[in-house]
């Protein structure tokens, strides 16, 4: 398939004189990019595509593009494009520009979606050769493997949706300005999903979205064909007009993956990312809070520091004039903001200070019943699907379903860890983002003393991950290991997943959990309001959940490697 891209100045004359040369500069569907690549300051870029580029050029030059620094436009010309080849191009550019990070985007994300038509794999092979050449111009840096394995890219508020995510986005979006124009009204809208559905990318999405909305000031950069036109109205651009927002990751890996991504994000900042602890001391009230994995804020028990245990009480004697063990980080947020979303997947809490089963299940109820619940079915992550979280599921249960067809994934059972270990090392030169990851069933011995190890089987030496925030893309992570706490709401491409000690397999057959071989302190706490409320069966669901997570990271494969030898011999039959 071949293409040109014509070289246009971002000036009026040149454009008018350009759209006399050929028909199609007029009349045809194209793919544009028009850049600030020699701007002094951050350079700026916008992508668009349209089927009359002369009109379109000419509206820009008139409106806000006019302000913001460009210079130059490429027009990617083909005689076998059609409207959804071009839909499909820009969203691709969008987002690969948007994670390799150079320019500044000016692309609202008024609804890209992963739309099928005929022959799109075969023009998606194509849109490499558009990559390459915009690369060999110099407005891509890396490459697109490079690209794909960035946060910047893996978070990106400028995904292409997937039909329930889009319906779901439609549909909260909906919600929340009906409870918006009553201004004494407040609300909890409930977004549940497995792993790998896009909750996070949901809540990013959101945040961008609801900006774009507030801050428009004409149709000229909203597709009228897009998905998410209708909002913007002038209605909504002043319902919204003064909306303070926040977006709460309790996970600090997470949380600083996140903060990278608004840095880079026009309209957003990385300050609009908070803790919990960060939005109980807030004086501020928020019209919008957004929790990604609600699941893990904390009710009242043991935190992980003297310090955090202080504040825990005084917000809690600030809010709510007394510090009682009901009062959790939920209701903090619920205090500081008129309405809230929630992100949830109640099988991803892994401790036992993790908000409650039946504080999560309360939320859902209530937001069914003021219809504010939207589920997400669609597996984003696995490319073996969602047949496959739930067989794994199945599989942690003790049950004995049968293997679903999962295509060309990746699913592999190892009985020597050297060997696993070495086939994530291969993966990760192939591909990139291929770690290890285990169960939280060995001492942090590393922390203390950098030269000792912290896990040793089967002659192999190794630590746990050096660093919480964003261990994945860290110095030496392909040597290390990493916990739950490093891992859960990130892809990989390849997971190594080791099921340690804690959890066993019972001479009668059942799955158990091993409360010594668990070493998590906060994971297993029995202490406070939480003492004689917690068991070994209240364990089970926590490690069961935790190895829920793990062996879900892995997007084109999971290896797996167990410690016990009667869980061992079960789980070979069924994922060898």
């Amino acid at each position: 398939m071949s293409f040109s891209i014509r070289h246009i100045p971002f000036e009026r004359a040149q454009v008018d004189t350009w759209a006399r040369e050929n028909d199609q500069h007029t009349n045809w569907p194209v793919v544009y990019v028009i850049d600030g690549a020699n701007r002094r300051a951050a350079p700026t870029l916008y992508v668009g595509e349209t089927t009359s580029a002369h009109k379109r050029m000419r509206q820009h030059l008139t409106g806000s593009k006019k302000d913001e620094g460009l210079e130059s436009i490429r027009v990617v010309i083909d005689d076998r494009f059609n409207k959804s080849v071009c839909l499909d191009l820009e969203s691709h550019l969008i987002r690969w520009f948007h994670g390799d990070g150079r320019f500044s985007l000016l692309n609202g994300n008024d609804g890209l979606t992963d739309s099928r038509y005929y022959d799109r794999e075969l023009y998606r092979e194509s849109f490499r050769d558009v990559f390459e050449a915009l690369r060999a111009e110099g407005l891509f840096t890396r490459s697109i493997p490079q690209i794909e394995n960035t946060d910047l890219f893996k978070l990106s508020l400028f995904k292409a949706l997937s039909s329930d995510q889009a319906i779901a986005v439609e549909d909260i979006v909906d919600g929340l300005l009906a409870d918006l124009q009553h201004p004494h009204a407040r609300s909890t809208l409930v977004v549940q999903g497995d792993p790998g559905t896009g909750k996070t990318i949901i809540a990013i999405f959101l945040m961008k979205f609801l900006a774009d909305l507030r801050d428009f000031q004409t149709h000229e950069d909203v597709d009228p064909e897009s998905i998410f036109a209708e909002f913007f109205t002038p209605e909504n651009r002043e319902l919204l007009a003064d909306l303070k927002m926040a977006l709460v990751i309790p996970q600090q890996s997470l949380r600083q993956s996140v903060k990278n991504v608004f840095k880079k994000t026009p309209k957003l900042d990385p300050g609009m990312v908070l803790t919990p602890f960060e939005v109980g001391e807030s004086d501020a009230v928020y019209d919008l809070i957004l929790v990604d994995e609600t699941h893990r804020l904390n009710q009242r028990a043991n935190q992980a520091s003297g310090v955090q245990n202080k504040k825990f009480g005084v917000i809690n004697e600030r809010l709510f004039g007394e510090d009682d063990a009901r009062h959790t980080q939920l209701d903090w947020i619920k205090a500081r903001s008129r309405h809230q979303l929630l992100l949830v997947d109640g099988a991803q809490s892994v401790r036992p200070h993790d908000l409650s089963p039946a504080t999560l299940a309360g939320e859902l109820q209530a937001a069914k019943a003021a219809h504010r619940h939207y589920p997400l079915t669609t597996q984003m992550r696995v490319k073996a699907g969602a047949d496959y979280v739930e067989y794994m599921r199945a599989l942690l249960h003790g049950e004995h379903p049968q293997q679903p067809d999962l295509g060309d994934y990746d699913l592999r059972f190892f009985d020597d860890l050297g060997e696993m270990r070495r086939a994530i090392r291969e993966r990760d030169a192939e591909v990139g983002l291929s770690r290890l990851v285990a169960g939280y069933a060995w001492d942090w011995v590393s922390r203390r003393d950098p030269e000792a190890f912290d896990i040793e089987i089967d002659g192999e030496r190794m630590r746990w991950n050096s660093t919480d925030k964003d261990w994945i893309n860290s110095p030496g992570s392909l040597e290390e290991v990493g916990s739950i706490h490093t891992v859960q709401g990130y892809d990989l491409n390849y997971a190594g997943v080791i099921i340690g000690p804690d959890l066993r397999l019972s001479p009668d057959g059942s799955i158990i959990a091993d409360r010594e071989g668990y070493r998590d302190k906060k994971g297993k706490e029995n202490t406070g309001h939480l003492k004689d409320a917690f068991g070994d069966d209240d364990l089970l669901v926590f490690i069961r959940n935790v190895y829920g997570v793990l062996l879900t990271r892995g997007m084109r494969g999971t290896y797996v490697y167990v410690c016990d030898e009667r869980l061992r011999e079960r789980l070979r039959a069924c994922l060898s």
